[in-house]
C-alpha cells in the first residue's frame, strides 16, 4: 500500500470559501501541502484576500465573492468556470455568526447566519455542479466538504440562535446532498470544528489556555489538526466516507464530561 499516495492531492484544483483567514486558511495550507496544483480562495474583503494570496504563494488565486446570495454564488461559479474546466475539491467554509438575547434577536441576525452558513453552501455547490461532475470519476471522485461546527451537535452557553440552527442544518444538509451527488461521483462530507483560533471564535483566539481547561485533550485545535482532517476527506483516504461529519474538537462533544461548558464553536 502506497500510504503517501493515499493522502496525496497532487495535481488537483480546489476552491475554499472564506479561505483568507481562520479555519479556511488552515485548510488552504493543508491542501497546498498535500500537493494541490491550484487553490482558489474567495471572501468578501479584497484586502484580506490580497494579503492571504501573497502570503500563501503563487498556487493560490483570490476571487472576491459573496456567497450569502444565490446571485453571489452564481457569479463566483461563473468566474471560476472561465478559468477552469473542472473542480476537484470544494470547501464550503465561509461562515457567519450572530448573538443577541432571545427577546431582542433581530431578523438581520437570523438571515445573515442562515444565508451564509446554509444557503451559500447549497447554492454554490449547485452552481459548481458541472465543474465538480466533470472532475469526478469512480476512481477519483470530486469532493465537497462543508464546514459546520460542534455547535451543530451541542449547545454552547451563548444565545446564538441562528448560528446554532444553521450549523445543525448544514450537517443534515450534507447527508441529503451526499445521497444525491454520489451518483455523479461527487462525495459530500462535513467537518464540525471545535475550539480553533479565528476571528469568529474569539474565546479560543484570545483566551486559549482558559478554554483548553474544559477540553478533554487539554488544548485548543491547531492548524495541523484542521488541515489533517480536510486532507483526509479530500484525498483517496476519504473516498469511502460519504455524508458523514468528522468532528474535530479534542473530545468536547463525544468525550466531554456533563456540566462542562465551553465557547468552542
Amino acid at each position: 500500500m502506497d500510504t503517501p499516495k493515499l493522502f496525496s492531492l497532487e495535481g488537483r484544483t480546489a476552491l475554499v470559501t472564506g479561505g483568507s483567514r481562520g479555519i479556511g486558511r488552515m485548510i488552504v495550507e493543508g491542501l497546498l501541502g498535500a500537493g494541490c496544483a491550484k487553490v482558489y480562495i474567495s471572501a468578501r474583503k479584497a484586502d484580506q484576500l490580497a494579503e492571504a494570496s501573497e502570503a500563501l504563494g503563487d498556487k493560490v488565486v483570490a476571487i472576491q465573492g459573496d456567497v450569502s446570495t444565490v446571485d453571489g454564488c452564481r457569479a463566483l461559479a461563473k468566474e471560476l468556470s472561465e478559468r477552469e474546466d473542472k473542480l476537484d475539491i470544494l470547501v464550503n467554509n465561509a461562515g457567519a455568526a450572530w448573538g443577541a438575547p432571545f427577546e431582542e434577536f433581530p431578523e438581520e441576525g437570523w438571515d445573515k447566519a442562515m444565508d451564509v452558513n446554509v444557503k451559500g453552501p447549497f447554492y454554490l455547490t449547485q452552481a459548481l455542479y458541472g465543474l465538480l461532475k466533470a472532475a469526478g470519476s469512480a476512481d477519483q471522485p470530486a469532493k465537497v466538504i462543508n464546514i459546520g461546527s460542534i455547535d451543530g451537535r451541542k449547545l454552547n452557553p451563548w444565545e446564538t440562535y441562528s448560528y446554532h440552527a444553521s450549523k445543525a442544518a448544514i450537517l443534515h444538509l450534507t447527508k441529503r446532498m451526499a445521497a444525491r451527488l454520489i451518483r455523479d461521483n461527487i462525495v459530500v462530507t462535513a467537518i464540525a470544528p471545535g475550539a480553533f483560533q479565528s476571528d469568529m471564535n474569539k474565546a479560543a483566539r484570545d483566551h486559549g489556555d482558559a478554554v483548553a481547561k474544559n477540553i478533554p485533550s487539554k488544548r485548543i485545535g491547531s492548524a495541523e489538526d484542521m488541515a489533517g482532517a480536510a486532507v483526509f476527506l479530500a484525498s483517496r483516504a476519504g473516498d469511502y466516507v460519504v455524508g458523514s461529519t468528522l468532528t474535530v474538537d479534542g473530545g468536547i462533544v463525544d468525550a466531554g464530561l456533563p456540566g462542562n461548558s465551553i465557547d468552542a464553536g
